[in-house]
């Protein structure tokens, strides 16, 4: 997500020279690729450097480590913006500091091509100029959200965070009953990629609802209808997506410890 995050500002002609990563395995083609500076430690960010802004795009799991080193910054006007699920607020004020601005954002993974979603929010300390950047840095790779409650980042991340797998899933599962069905791999797999990725353009420019964009497509009595109906069945998509939203939204509490 990080390099993504690069990509998206390198495209849309944000000067990257002004961005230095923090990466121990270095990387270097994606310094040469987007014109950034590569360090392996923050140790080897000069003592002259004061950041304006402080991305933690790593794992969950990771940010007992990453965090602290970084409190560094703690007295000056550094605002550290954090992409990782679950970690709130409270847990970046413990590890860096009471007195920071801190933004935490939950984005997601079509931000590579320039298609995300982006939901952020903040402390008290966040200044409305700083608000202003993070939005305008988020909507480099896609549309950008500001959320007043941070609770509601759980829920987010259930929806949008894991959503693309979810929808990558249902491409699996498309191509392989196609195949199933007697198609050829090849066309099934584009059938399910192009059916999908052209359904959700619709949604995107149509103002209708789902409901009724798929109401438009199911003729009664007709195939559509049929395969409808099972999967609004009882053990059906519906009731699978809702319990699916539950345990992502679960283990995101989870994670918050």
């Amino acid at each position: 997500m990080g390099e993504s995050l690069v990509g998206g500002w390198f495209a849309k002609g944000i000067r990257t020279e002004n961005i230095c990563v923090v990466e121990p395995n270095r990387k270097l083609e994606i310094a040469k690729k987007y014109n950034i500076n590569v360090v392996p430690s923050i140790e080897d960010i000069s003592n002259n450097y004061i950041p304006q802004i402080v991305v933690f795009a790593v794992k969950p799991q990771a940010m007992d480590l990453v965090c602290p080193p970084y409190s560094v910054f703690k007295h000056t006007k550094t605002v550290f913006v954090s992409i990782a699920a679950g970690r709130t607020i409270e847990f970046l004020e413990n590890n860096l500091g009471k007195n920071v601005a801190i933004i935490r954002v939950m984005p997601n993974t079509p931000a590579a091509i320039g298609c995300g979603i982006s939901v952020a929010c903040g402390n008290k300390l966040v200044t409305v100029e700083q608000r202003k950047i993070c939005l305008d840095l988020l909507a480099a790779v896609g549309e950008s959200v500001w959320l007043e409650e941070e609770n509601l980042l759980d829920p987010v991340t259930a929806v949008s965070g894991s959503g693309p797998a979810y929808v990558f899933l249902l491409m699996e599962a498309l191509a392989s009953a196609g195949i199933n069905a007697g198609l050829d791999p090849n066309l099934a797999e584009k059938l399910a990629k192009v059916t999908v990725a052209g359904s959700g353009k619709l949604a995107v420019q149509s103002s209708d609802s789902f409901k009724t964009l798929r109401e438009n497509v199911t003729s009664p009595g007709g195939t559509t209808a049929a395969a409808v109906e099972v999967l609004l069945g009882e053990n059906g998509m519906q009731n699978l997506i809702e319990n699916a939203v539950k345990a992502a939204t679960a283990r995101s509490r989870e994670l918050a410890g």
